[in-house]
């Protein structure tokens, strides 16, 4: 009897238009650093924008983080199609238009056409949504990818662990996220408790 190969590990990283785009840019080098994991990527108009604002990136130091480059014209692209093997896929940061795209099954582009996908086959979809105050709509597309089995993940920094860079709370907050898709051991130091002994 024919064995068949395993597919392998892979994690679709998309960066879309809010700020944030550290987010994303430290999952691929993440993910880079782990190995095991073949990355692809997409990034929206408005993700360049902030990449380039925020981060002073050009589109080849991005790229080359990445195992796969995907555009976000190319519906016809592997990651379309659910016969193409994925742990899942992180949003990173996740604007409040793709949000509003996924939570209506709108697949206007590859990025949301993916997160489609992820869903459908049951697969691990977390949107790292970034705007401040949510109105209603924010909330209620937000409550209808939850009930559709995504998890909505906004990078609020964790302060317990008296961070002392902006590094660090970036660091830990992708740790955690990666730790959603258990690609290995644990990324993020588990909380050890108030009256844990001191080492």
């Amino acid at each position: 009897m024919e064995t068949r190969a395993a597919a392998p590990r892979r994690l679709i990283i998309a960066i879309t238009g809010a700020t944030g785009a550290i987010y994303g840019v430290r999952l691929l080098q993440t993910l880079r650093q782990l190995g095991g994991v073949e990355s692809h990527l997409l990034i929206s108009s408005a993700g360049w924008l902030n990449i380039q604002h925020e981060l002073k990136l050009s589109r080849e130091d991005v790229h080359s983080l990445a195992d796969v480059v995907h555009s976000v014209r190319d519906v016809g692209a592997s990651i379309a199609s659910g016969s193409f093997a994925t742990d899942g896929m992180i949003v990173a940061p996740c604007s409040m238009k793709t949000l509003a795209s996924v939570a209506h099954g709108f697949s206007d582009n590859l990025i949301t056409r993916a997160a489609d996908v992820t869903l459908k086959e049951r697969r691990r979809l977390v949107l790292m949504v970034r705007e401040t105050p949510f109105n209603l709509a924010h909330l209620r597309n937000m409550t209808a990818v939850t009930e559709m089995g995504g998890i909505i993940f906004p990078p609020l920094p964790a302060f317990y662990n008296q961070p002392a860079t902006i590094d660090q709370i970036v660091d830990d907050t992708v740790a955690r996220v990666l730790d959603l898709f258990a690609l290995g051991p644990a990324l993020a130091p588990a909380w050890p408790g108030l009256n844990a002994p001191s080492q």
